[in-house]
């Protein structure tokens, strides 16, 4: 199923935040960067369909890095965009492990001592 992996993040934040005292900002930061993230997704679905110049992947990608993914991730299933050229999806899901590696440092960097 394609939600596991934000059903594995929100366990993974809920985890950080309840035991390890994970600041409300890095979830919040999450959220803004989703919401930009799913409006960059359907801003390029509709570049496309007019045949208006698109956004590059590259700015997709790393807007995910930053903590977008997850809405990228609703973005790509709920929009039907980006599924199917296989060098962004592989892009597509290292940035997410790259992310999540970048969150657990965080998360036990920013944990009291």
């Amino acid at each position: 199923m394609i939600y596991t992996p934000l059903l594995f993040f929100f366990a993974l934040y809920a985890y950080a935040a309840l035991a390890l005292g994970l600041p409300a900002a890095v979830g919040g930061a999450y959220v803004l960067a989703s919401a930009a993230c799913f409006a960059l997704y359907a801003r390029d679905k509709a570049a496309a369909r007019r045949g208006d110049r698109r956004t590059p992947e590259r700015h997709l990608l790393l807007l995910g890095l930053a903590g977008g993914w997850p809405g990228g991730l609703l973005a790509q299933q709920w929009l039907r965009h980006k599924t199917v050229k296989r060098p962004f999806r592989q892009g597509f899901w290292l940035t997410v492990g790259l992310n999540l590696a970048g969150f657990c440092w965080l998360a036990r960097a920013l944990a009291p001592a």
